[in-house]
């Protein structure tokens, strides 16, 4: 059976480095072997969670589009960026939408038993590091199994590239292993 793997980043911003770092990863996860979907939260955007919304009109589109990816695949490439040494809005409101269970779902039907790798780039010079510390534990929480193998970039406007690579060849294989190693973990615990 191919191992599949979902690559998001917790960002909007076209531009965003934390896109750029997720692909690199994605890359290293497909060379191991795995199939490999990268969604972009501007494709799917979700209202802020609301659950009055939710009693009254039920899970938007949008949301049960994200939470059938998560469902059919067995890992999980998250790159973070961090906002006040935390967890993007987006991300985390994403994450909460998705835990809400559709009738007849078991809960957190979406994350339990899924394995996950974090990475963050951020133009400060921890890279990141503190919001991943959160999105962490939030997984956790809810049952995914996050590797403790993690990249922070820092410095980002100087990090990448004009075609969206890391010019650090180090920093550009460590990210790579990062996608390689959750296909070949996510490939062992699924068999």
């Amino acid at each position: 059976m191919t191992i599949k793997i979902l690559a998001f980043a917790g960002s909007a911003r076209t531009d965003s480095f934390n896109k750029k770092l997720v692909k690199i990863a994605a890359d290293g996860a497909r060379a191991a072997g795995a199939e490999v979907t990268y969604v972009d939260f501007k494709d799917l955007p979700m209202p802020l969670y609301d659950e009055d919304l939710e009693a009254a009109e039920g899970l938007p589109k949008t949301v049960i589009q994200f939470k059938a990816l998560l469902k059919e695949h067995q890992g999980f490439l998250i790159a973070s960026p961090e906002y006040n040494s935390s967890i993007s809005p987006l991300l985390k409101n994403a994450i909460d939408w998705a835990s809400r269970p559709a009738p007849d779902e078991a809960p957190l039907a979406c994350f339990r038993d899924k394995v996950a790798v974090l990475m963050a780039a951020s133009p400060g010079g921890l890279g990141g590091l503190r919001g991943l510390i959160h999105v962490r534990s939030i997984l956790q929480n809810i049952g995914v199994l996050v590797l403790p193998d993690q990249k922070a970039i820092s410095n980002a406007y100087q990090a990448f590239d004009q075609t969206g690579n890391l010019k650090d060849e180090k920093q550009r294989t460590d990210i790579y292993n990062l996608g390689s190693k959750l296909a070949v973990i996510a490939t062992k615990l699924t068999n």
